[in-house]
């Protein structure tokens, strides 16, 4: 509440805040002084839309509960040694004379920028790299590994730079052994082994910079795995057991090399520390290989995030310049992806383009930076400020209360397990123990038959390919698959199905249970809140239509000391022996009365907010207006004039689109109620 008074002590809080219907339904809620904690979660979500840019301004999850750790990144700049620099300098001097000559070669430009990217990353691992491009080894998936979505260059590629690559791979055969960027890596090592937590994840977008990085710790003594593309899945896992292990296992890895589809599908929260051998020109991939350890779980306060930069290398100005600024090391990014995709594909196209001298390059990726990475520094700023303006930055631990608290009992995995098994019952009734095991992994057991049956109910659903191993195994010959309904053991085995409410099985145990006749459950629950007796009650879904769309469910019980309570008492309700079958007509009245009330409520809160809105947009667009107006007035080339005309007629067509949305979500506004749920509760007294 002093949050909300705060906001608007400033003329411009009182001249827009105050004028706004939803900000003065919520001051009155709060000054009430008993909200309930669903409610509380409500009315932060209602804040958070309150300001002028909640319909393009889009946070995350992630963001917000807030950061999980402290990130504090660290750069390790490691210099060639004269040889390293000479052997760089020439395969620039290669890749010069190629593009001179075959600029419109999209395979060649991909597969020399590649080659480029390896050389930062690890010469020692230039050689194999080569040799393998030239017996056309790589394989699709290491392709991928080592850059972003591109295609996979052809074979015939090859051959167009085939002399210039035995060329460069002659001069890389006969390298200097000291390798200063490892002599770093061993350094960053040794100090985290005499931290209490020693493990250590390292990345690299190359297999061959992983081998080289493998065989040389290894060498050392130090207790390595890797993990690339091409490792099997229940390799992983038995990887990443061994490395969760405690050092004084003999066992245990403390040092686990990833590429970047090696670290897909598992977190590593017990791990703090990672090292950045190479980093992608990507900054959504930099913040995913940060997110395997910065996540819920994670039991350090801070996480470490070591970079290894080479001076005068193409990586090191987009690190310096682009990487950096935008934030990515010091915590996780927003809802730019938007934006990082465009900027991704800018750098790329500034890095590739070889007609750059070193100082234009620099120079491009600098105005890359003023620009567009600015858009992200004033979206963080944004945000901010939003948090700040409304009072909602709730401590961590708090967030994470709430939002718990305010979960759904019925979505929770033990409800989802006893749908499944009724759904399961009703299907197959002729088989027996259809989920097997007590513990978190389960064992799904169906025969053929049953399995047909319920391709049959899946079929009928829309198509979702997401969930394609579904289909198979319902298709396939095994009568046995591994499940679970619980986050952790779904993080612990990937290759179980882990069953959520968006699972085809629990939207097929739904469509069963959808029924329009009218069903009864018959349930008994123990407490000394409410008088003992025989109570009925319906649940009702109502869906709001209008500008802001909603779903809710409201509980009606045949006593008025019952309803605030019936929903926590259904969660502890245990089925009871069918009764008599009540009388539904008096709580249907009942209904109706508040459905009307809310239904009259919501009517008026719509047109409210509508006026609000139409005012808002229409005082926002003529300032936008008057100053496209005084653009136009100011420029005397044709080009700029058409441009601002231009921008005029869009602004035009916008607001009246927006006038034109605010009027259809008048006319349909309305509180669509259906029964979903008709019971009878027997409450006793609880025993002592």
């Amino acid at each position: 509440m002093e949050a909300l008074d705060e906001a608007v002590t400033t003329d411009w809080g009182r001249s827009i805040l105050s004028r706004n219907p939803e900000f003065k339904r919520v001051r009155e809620q709060l000054a009430e002084g008993c909200v309930a904690t669903d409610e509380r979660i409500q009315l932060i979500t209602d804040l958070e839309a309150l300001h002028t840019f909640a319909s393009m301004i889009n946070r995350t999850r992630r963001r917000d509960i807030g950061a999980f750790t402290v990130r504090k990144p660290e750069t390790v700049r490691v210099e060639f040694t004269p040889g390293q620099k000479q052997l760089h300098d020439e395969l620039l001097a290669v890749q010069a004379d190629i593009f001179s000559r075959l600029q419109g070669d999209k395979n060649v430009k991909f597969m020399m920028t590649t080659i480029r990217r390896q050389a930062a990353s690890c010469l020692y691992g230039l050689v194999p790299f080569l040799e393998s491009i030239l017996h056309r080894r790589l394989d699709e998936l290491e392709w991928e590994e080592a850059d972003d979505g591109e295609h996979v260059p052809t074979s015939d590629a090859v051959g167009a730079i085939q002399s210039q690559i035995e060329g460069v791979l002659e001069k890389a055969r006969a390298f200097d052994p000291r390798d200063p960027k490892l002599e770093a890596l061993r350094t960053v090592i040794r100090d985290k082994q005499a931290l209490p937590n020693n493990k250590v994840m390292l990345f690299s977008s190359f297999r061959h910079t992983l081998h080289y990085l493998y065989e040389k710790l290894k060498a050392d003594g130090v207790r390595v795995a890797m993990v690339h593309g091409g490792t099997p899945d229940e390799e992983r896992v038995e990887l990443r057991r061994l490395f969760e292990k405690p050092r004084e296992d003999s066992d245990a890895f403390d040092v686990l090399l990833f590429s970047e589809i090696g670290c897909e599908g598992l977190d590593y929260q017990f791990c703090d520390c990672i090292v950045n051998y190479d980093l992608p020109w990507n900054p959504m991939r930099v913040e995913q290989r940060i997110g395997r350890i910065d996540r819920n779980g994670q039991q350090s306060e801070s996480v470490a995030i070591v970079n290894l930069i080479t001076p005068g290398t193409v990586d090191a100005d987009i690190y310096d310049r682009c990487l950096k600024r935008i934030g990515v090391f010091e915590q996780a990014l927003g809802g730019s992806e938007e934006i990082l995709g465009a900027i991704s594909k800018k750098i790329k196209n500034i890095a590739e383009n070889y007609a750059l001298s070193e100082a234009e390059r620099q120079a491009k990726l600098q105005q890359l930076a003023d620009n567009e990475i600015l858009l992200i520094q004033e979206q963080e700023k944004l945000e901010q400020k939003q948090m700040e303006l409304f009072g909602i930055r709730l401590p961590e631990d708090q967030m994470q209360k709430e939002i718990k608290d305010a979960s759904s009992f019925w979505l929770t995995p033990g409800s989802l397990q006893r749908l499944v098994a009724l759904y399961l019952q009703q299907q197959c009734e002729e088989e027996r123990d259809f989920i097997l095991g007590e513990k978190p992994l389960k064992t799904l057991r169906l025969s053929q038959d049953g399995r047909n049956r319920l391709l049959d109910d899946f079929q009928k659903l829309p198509r979702q390919s997401t969930y394609r191993k579904w289909e198979e195994w319902l298709k396939g010959g095994d009568p046995h698959l591994q499940i679970t309904f619980d986050q952790d053991c779904a993080t612990q085995y990937p290759e179980a199905a882990f069953v959520t409410p968006l699972h085809p099985l629990v939207k097929q145990a739904a469509r069963l249970f959808d029924s329009d006749e009218r069903a009864v459950v018959h349930l008994k629950v123990q407490t000394d809140e409410v008088p003992a007796g025989r109570y009925q009650f319906v649940v009702y879904q109502w869906r709001f239509y209008g500008i802001r769309e909603d779903l809710k469910l409201k509980l009606v019980a045949s006593s008025d000391a019952v309803t605030p309570h019936l929903g926590r008492l259904l969660e502890q309700a245990e089925d009871a022996e069918a009764g008599e079958q009540g009388e539904w007509d008096e709580l249907e009245t009942q209904h109706h009365r508040l459905w009307s009330e809310a239904r009259a409520e919501h009517r008026q809160r719509t047109q409210e907010l509508a006026a609000y809105r139409r005012e808002s947009l229409a005082t926002s667009h003529r300032a936008q207006m008057a100053l496209l107006g005084e653009q136009l007035e100011k420029a005397s080339n044709e080009k700029i004039q058409r441009m601002r005309w231009s921008q005029i007629d869009r602004a035009e067509a916008d607001y009246n689109r927006r006038i034109e949305e605010l009027s259809r979500a008048e006319e349909k506004v309305d509180i669509v109620a259906e029964p979903v749920a008709y019971g009878i509760l027997n409450i006793e007294k609880e025993t002592q």
